[in-house]
């Protein structure tokens, strides 16, 4: 677990003030991250009607303020000016009361959410003693959300208790963090020279129907039994207080992304996606409608990063399902804007769901949002698929996203498949020609159709563009998905 230790000296400014009516919303705590160069909201409670001011400090210059008066409810709220990064800022709530948060930077804050390879700690994780021997960063904060449903919205800041308070990453307190999450912020920060916050909230087994809210999946007609179910658990808990599961829809929304709005934030980078591969072809909608639910709420296009699947047998190595779930993901970095993706087809693990090689995860996030959200000269992407030319028994196929070029770690490229009118995939001999292209052929196939790779559950693939990020899986056809709903 994440030591509470500077949460605790944030929450002692509160407490010490209990008796007056000014408090601020968990999220802000001493050691906390603002985003920079954005308008910042500044929320809580006070008396009604009671005058309330907001200041940033750098040293002993004021680098924004803000007033405002509470409503008939108590809540307040104050937009400060764009901070430019930093760090030792003071930040000071007065009223008929004052409270005070001491070490405040501002630089980039980031969402870290999914599943259980989001929720995976770095304890469990490859190289947990190296990595945490080299966790001491005072530019990198970390927050965690603790697990919580709720069959509605939470408000209240009595129902935030499950909120961690902020924590400058140390040695004795990243281990029970999330590794990704983690390992994400330490080579963003290192990249950027600014401080990073990391907002972990996560739960592994949950679906992504649990992460979206009851409005959006009301709004979108084949997700609208979603948020029949929501609405079902929200009366019975009206009725006898049955509580409601995490994998409910709009649980995990509800108690543990709508306390955090509107938080200023960059983006989220996202690991999920397992528990919804039996229905990988509903995904295709269901994922795009989260993350532009989580953009409304947001008020703006935050960056989006999220983790292809990796590779496991899922039931059967060679089937498909898990092979859908991805392309429902890469079509979201197609289909939205800001959106990337990290390829791990490398970083799998047949027997295991939670391959313990998180460092590469994310730091494969961490170069997509690089490339993609700051714009740097690195290459965030591997080689994705573009065009493919049938030429008699040979598929030529090009590709963008090749960096220096393509290139296979062994001498026989893997992953590749192709059928004829039959539909039937056979393993494909293919070839690296050039930079960009890739022939394929195979003996069994004179007139081929159509082309796969990685298209199992758990591939076996070694290509990459060389700066060592594999090809994205993809297809060349547009048959039915297997995960498709019966026809009614």
């Amino acid at each position: 677990m994440l030591s509470r230790h500077w949460s605790v000296l944030a929450l002692v400014a509160v407490a010490g003030t209990a008796r007056a009516d000014v408090t601020l919303h968990p999220l802000f705590t001493a050691n906390m991250v603002l985003q920079q160069g954005v308008k910042l909201p500044v929320w809580g409670k006070a008396a009604p009607g009671e005058e309330v001011t907001v200041a940033l400090f750098d040293g002993k210059t004021s680098t924004g303020t803000g007033t405002a008066k509470a409503d008939d409810k108590g809540d307040w709220k104050v937009t400060l000016d764009a901070q430019k990064p930093g760090t030792g800022y003071r930040f000071e709530v007065t009223g008929k009361n004052a409270v005070a948060l001491t070490n405040v930077a501002v630089g980039e804050v980031w969402v870290c959410s999914g599943q259980s390879n989001m929720e995976w700690p770095l304890n469990a994780s490859y190289d947990a003693d190296k990595a945490k021997a080299g966790a001491l960063n005072a530019n990198l904060r970390l927050f965690t959300v603790d697990k919580k449903t709720s069959p509605t919205p939470l408000t209240e800041y009595a129902d935030l208790k499950h909120f961690s308070g902020w924590a400058s990453s140390r040695p004795d307190n990243v281990g029970g963090f999330s590794a990704v999450a983690f390992h994400f912020g330490q080579t963003l920060q290192k990249a950027l020279g600014v401080p990073v916050g990391l907002i972990h909230t996560s739960w592994g087994g949950t679906p992504a129907e649990a992460w979206t809210s009851n409005a959006a999946l009301e709004a979108v007609p084949e997700l609208k039994y979603y948020a029949d179910r929501s609405k079902g658990s929200a009366e019975r808990f009206a009725k006898d207080k049955k509580p409601v599961g995490p994998g409910t829809p709009s649980s995990l929304y509800n108690a543990m992304i709508h306390p955090l709005l509107p938080f200023a934030v960059k983006g989220a980078i996202w690991y999920q996606g397992e528990s919804n591969a039996s229905k990988a072809y509903e995904y295709r909608t269901l994922f795009r409608t989260m993350i532009q639910d989580w953009r409304a709420k947001w008020g703006t296009d935050i960056a989006f990063h999220l983790v292809q699947l990796a590779p496991w047998h899922a039931r059967d190595a060679d089937g498909v399902s898990w092979a859908e779930l991805r392309q429902a993901q890469t079509e979201a970095t197609q289909k939205l804007k800001g959106v990337g993706m990290a390829v791990i087809t490398d970083v799998g693990d047949l027997l295991d769901i939670h391959p313990r090689d998180k460092a590469t995860v994310g730091n494969r996030l961490a170069r997509a949002a690089l490339a993609k959200t700051y714009e740097k000269n690195v290459i965030g992407s591997g080689p994705t698929f573009t065009a493919s030319k049938i030429d008699g028994d040979k598929v030529t196929l090009t590709f963008e996203n090749v960096g220096s070029g393509l290139v296979a770690k062994y001498q026989t490229l893997n992953g590749f498949t192709v059928c004829g009118e039959d539909k039937y995939f056979y393993p494909a001999k293919a070839v690296i020609s050039g930079k960009d292209t890739v022939i394929v052929t195979c003996d069994k196939v004179l007139k081929p159709v159509a082309v796969r790779f990685g298209w199992k559950n758990f591939p076996v693939a070694n290509v990459y563009n060389r700066e060592g990020l594999p090809v994205v899986p993809f297809r060349t056809d547009d048959f039915p998905w297997t995960t498709m709903p019966p026809k009614k």
